[in-house]
């Protein structure tokens, strides 16, 4: 992308629906979200510089904790361990459903693929509805979560990668989450790695209003289970319905960030750790052939085998036959068809 080009939108991934799909070449720079296609003004850039060296200064001091994610993620986890004490059927398969729905639409589809890699292009309300979903999955709005996941594919285990499994495996699972940043340091992060993500406002509201919608719907699934079925099951539908699954869907993920960087086998040599991991790939809904995806990051399809199962990939097909999705990165030569 060159300084005159619009940040807001991938330069490759510009066409509307209904026009000829563009043949997308993803070594161009205007295929990788990095520092060649993340537009940031000058004062910004100054002011990135200014506070990245104390954002990891603080990435690893346990002196100054986030609180609030502490809490948050803790609480969760204990609101989990009372929920085989509360087991209905009816809970699990609510637990299950939403499982897919915030993990699989929602952060693998909607964070990753979407709004990290513009590996396909949509509706703007469709946009949302995916941020939405990817929201309520409790990892955080999709405005830190996208400039973390771009900053991570830069600096991919090297310094300056968030979660890098060699400065510990445990790090990179969860505990790089707590360590405390300002607010003007999470600013200025989003403001460098996802500039496009903070200049819409439809995903500024859901940012503001991230633990309004937990409240909301865990409100829900109790009141709903109470009036139908009574006290004990409304109960086993909050905890089930939103901390089981929270705790499913927050290590799944994880799980892509440590394990597929330290375990698996590799397709292709890349000049990180990657490796694709089958039982990750399975429970992240394709998320875990995660070498083939540092290999071609703005490929839709992270599955390369035939036994590389990717049910993201599936919706994503499903969507481009709706109509509702259109310039979709399909091989590593860009944009195989043209779009509906």
């Amino acid at each position: 992308m060159t300084p005159t080009a619009s940040p807001t939108e991938p330069a490759a991934l510009t066409g509307q629906r209904g026009q000829p799909s563009r043949e997308i070449a993803l070594d161009d720079d205007s295929c990788s979200f990095g520092r060649t296609s993340v537009v940031v003004p000058e004062q910004s850039a100054q002011h990135h510089a200014e506070i990245e060296p104390r954002r990891e200064e603080a990435a690893r001091s346990w002196t100054d904790l986030d609180w609030p994610t502490a809490i948050w993620i803790g609480g969760i986890h204990l609101a989990a361990l009372a929920a085989p004490f509360y087991f209905t059927w009816s809970g699990f398969w609510i637990c299950m459903a939403l499982y897919w729905v915030t993990g699989g639409l929602g952060v693998c589809l909607g964070y990753h693929r979407l709004l990290t890699h513009g590996s396909f292009t949509t509706y703007r309300p469709v946009r949302w509805l995916f941020a939405f979903l990817g929201g309520i999955s409790g990892e955080g709005s999709s405005l830190v979560w996208v400039a973390n996941h771009r900053k991570h594919h830069v600096f991919s285990d090297q310094d300056g990668d968030p979660h890098s499994p060699r400065d510990g495996g445990l790090w990179s699972h969860m505990l790089w989450l707590f360590p405390s940043h300002p607010g003007d340091e999470v600013a200025a992060h989003v403001k460098r790695w996802a500039p496009d993500l903070e200049k819409d406002g439809g995903l500024r509201f859901l940012h503001t209003t991230f633990l309004l919608w937990h409240v909301l719907i865990g409100g829900g699934l109790l009141t709903a289970g109470w009036m139908l079925y009574g006290r004990d099951v409304g109960i086993s539908w909050l905890l089930w319905g939103l901390a089981v699954r929270m705790v499913i869907v927050f290590h799944v993920t994880w799980f892509v960030n440590s394990a597929t960087h330290m375990w698996g086998y590799r397709n292709y040599e890349t000049t990180d750790d990657s490796t694709n991991l089958w039982w990750v790939g399975l429970l992240a809904f394709g998320e875990g052939w995660h070498n083939n995806h540092h290999a071609f990051q703005r490929m839709a399809k992270h599955g390369h085998k035939w036994w590389e199962v990717d049910s993201t990939y599936w919706v994503i097909l499903a969507l481009e036959k709706l109509g509702l999705a259109w310039n979709v990165v399909h091989t590593p030569h860009g944009i195989s068809r043209s779009a509906k």
